[in-house]
């Protein structure tokens, strides 16, 4: 019998391993968690998510709802490596939780569901870990399930997220009859017995062992394509060993060439104690990933993952709890100890680090120090906020921070009691400082205050948040989409004069402005993000007419512009603007005269051009029984959806349709009314597209 060493010190570099777990929603993600903390000691109880008893859900709307929806890490040790875990939402409202852990991990568990194989979610958290590049190995969880199989799973991998898997074990047994696995890499089968909760190793049994030679094979052929030292063993040797096949992988898996496929069922708890063996010789320590890089003025730096570096650190993360103000942080470089000064590098405010906690989800376990390689939550920081660099104030340095998706949907928030107005604004001003990917602002016609972020579901737990934790009674509007606006036919040559003379100084700039549509490759407008993103400046001005201090005045002039277009007030995306002419005044030229012209010149250019409104638009994947197909179909025509697939699985109909997502408010209650309750479904945010002429007068005229 097999089980685990538990070495309970800190561990060199070498022997750290940060990680997530990413996930489509229900796939398991926070299962395997809870095998892993289980497996290694951290807790003594299996929690389970039906009965809201996991350690990461730990917040009463996650046992709720029965889904993660705050980014949890925790800690544990195995076989002594120690392992900083971050369990991450699977539901695309919560993807701005998922890109700023994947900003500070070193690699991830990828779970994919052994009957679903990869949904929706689970692709756009792979592409996330892809933009940051971090390696990751896969789990293909819930093989006992009915319908479950392993090679339609990774049929999925390979075909819709293009890695190259790498399977390194085979069931034994399907669906109630799964045990165990055969280590493809040692030939040896791992069964797990009911009420066991570890593995008897043995021989492969007799009736898989000629299928397990079969896999074998083809792995050693797979990793031989793309690995040179196994290559060469098997052109000599005909064959490639295990421990070359462990190094290869090892390489394939770091290098993002390959993924290493694992399979079980961590509700049976089976197959987590090799999957914690994988973490361990395949995924990366931080002094395996490149050394990070920061700016130093306008110079750029790099810091290794060494304690004798000078300190620096990303925050990821803000949460307000009854013990304090939790600042999270993955250290980089060098050794922070309490009561250290700490200098904020973006704000160039200095702190002070009162404690430091090794982080259990909602329990905390106080540490004197934390080096390079960790990450924990301290408490002291009073301002820093997610996506800060805390830094020895020697030795200064500045991370880029995680991105921040851009809001798509709003709802109007009010105190139904006008004595609790400012402590709404207190909530709400926390609500942002916890979630960057929030936004709260106030609407200039009406004075309401209108709270944005990624989707209804979204929204809704935050208010839900603000109603629990402050006991405020808040009132919230019907929610409304960003819309963004485009141009159709633009104008060329369109000429700008801004002529001021008030007294003194005066201000002068002419500009010749050309505006056009913004084409990608495929010569469709690029509103793929819906943001600033989608424009594109540039000059043509010869012979000096206009200096480059006023062509960039120019330029963020046309930039303030595209806040608000001409059709409703939305903001302004997928256009090309260029500078053909202008010219200055001698005295009374400015670079804000400048500003000045670009930002009326545009304004006029798209009152004279054709503009066109722009909705955000989600896939929705549908899971329903046969006999509901017609009536899903025909309500997701009449929300103008455009069906895309349509597949059998098991009795049931998956749809995949393209609809706006301001047709999908309600569609929750509507999917379970048409389907009796036995309909499913998930959405996975695709962009915009422009609104139908019918559609867009009825929006312009709200």
């Amino acid at each position: 019998m097999r089980t685990h060493q538990q070495r309970h010190h800190t561990s060199p570099l070498t022997s750290v391993r940060n990680l997530g777990i990413l996930a489509h929603v229900d796939a398991g993600k926070t299962t395997v968690t809870e095998r892993i903390l289980y497996a290694t000691g951290a807790t003594h109880k299996r929690g389970e998510v039906h009965d809201g008893t996991t350690v990461t859900d730990f917040d009463s709307q996650e046992r709720d709802r029965g889904i993660t929806i705050f980014a949890a890490a925790v800690s544990c040790v195995w076989d002594g490596h120690r392992i900083n875990l971050i369990d991450t939402p699977g539901h695309v409202d919560f993807s701005d939780e998922v890109e700023r852990s994947l900003r500070v991990l070193d690699g991830a568990i990828a779970v994919f569901d052994a009957v679903a194989g990869v949904e929706p979610q689970s692709e756009s958290v792979w592409r996330q870990a892809d933009r940051h590049r971090v390696p990751r190995i896969a789990f293909v969880n819930k093989l006992d399930r009915a319908g479950a199989d392993l090679d339609t799973a990774v049929d999925s991998i390979r075909e819709r997220l293009h890695p190259v898997p790498l399977v390194v074990q085979l069931p034994i047994g399907q669906e109630d009859g799964f045990t165990g696995v055969v280590d493809l890499l040692r030939m040896r089968s791992l069964v797990w017995g009911a009420g066991r909760d570890t593995f008897e190793e043995g021989p492969v049994p007799e009736a898989l062992r000629e299928e397990a030679h079969r896999r074998r094979r083809m792995l050693e052929e797979a990793v031989a394509e793309l690995h040179p030292n196994a290559l060469e063993e098997f052109c000599t040797e005909s064959t490639v060993s295990a421990p070359t096949l462990a190094a290869a992988l090892r390489d394939l898996t770091r290098s993002g060439e390959g993924v290493v496929v694992l399979c079980g069922s961590a509700y049976r708890n089976r197959g987590i104690e090799p999957l914690l063996e994988a973490v361990v010789a395949y995924l990366p320590s931080p002094l395996d990933v490149p050394a990070v890089r920061g700016t130093l003025g306008s110079a750029v730096q790099e810091r290794i993952a060494d304690p004798a570096e000078p300190f620096a650190a990303l925050v990821f993360k803000v949460q307000s709890t009854a013990k304090g103000r939790l600042t999270y942080l993955r250290v980089y470089s060098g050794t922070i100890q309490k009561g250290d000064a700490v200098l904020d590098a973006g704000a160039q405010r200095n702190e002070r680090i009162g404690r430091i906690l090794r982080v259990q989800a909602d329990r905390h376990v106080e540490v004197d120090r934390a080096e390079a390689g960790d990450i924990v939550a301290v408490i002291g920081p009073k301002a820093a906020r997610a996506g800060a660099t805390l830094c020895t104030p020697a030795a200064p340095l500045l991370f880029e921070p995680p991105t921040v998706a851009e809001p798509v949907v709003s709802v109007a928030v009010e105190a139904r009691r006008s004595l609790d107005t400012d402590r709404l604004a207190t909530a709400l001003a926390r609500l942002v400082e916890e979630d960057p990917s929030l936004v709260v602002r106030t609407d200039p016609e009406t004075g309401q205050t209108v709270l944005s972020g990624m989707g209804e579901l979204h929204l809704e737990v935050a208010v839900e948040k603000i109603r629990r934790a402050q006991g405020l009674d808040v009132g919230v509007g019907r929610p409304q989409v960003a819309y963004r606006e485009t141009v159709v036919r633009g104008v060329s040559g369109l000429v700008y004069r801004h002529v001021k003379q008030e007294g003194g100084a005066g201000q002068f700039a002419h500009v010749v402005l050309d505006v056009e549509a913004l084409e990608s490759e495929a010569g469709t407008v690029d509103n793929a993000c819906g943001s600033a993103g989608g424009f594109v400046f540039r000059s043509t001005v010869a012979g000096g007419r206009v200096p480059q201090d006023f062509v960039r005045a120019v330029e963020a002039g046309c930039r303030d512009a595209l806040a608000e277009g001409p059709l409703g007030g939305h903001p302004v995306t997928g256009l090309r603007v260029t500078l053909t002419d202008g010219a200055t005044h001698s005295k009374d030229s400015s670079e804000p005269a400048f500003r000045t012209a670009g930002r009326f010149a545009l304004r006029e250019a798209l009152r004279a051009g054709v503009m066109a409104l722009l909705e955000p638009v989600v896939e929705v994947t549908a899971t329903v029984p046969d006999d509901a197909v017609g009536g899903v179909l025909g309500d997701l025509a009449a929300r103008r959806g455009r069906v895309s697939g349509q597949a059998a699985r098991a009795g049931t109909a998956v749809i995949t349709a393209t609809v706006p997502l301001a047709e999908l408010f309600g569609y929750a209650s509507r999917l379970r009314s048409r389907t009796q309750g036995r309909g499913t479904f998930t959405t996975r945010a695709t962009g915009y597209a422009p609104v139908p002429a019918a559609v867009s007068d009825g929006v312009l005229s709200r």
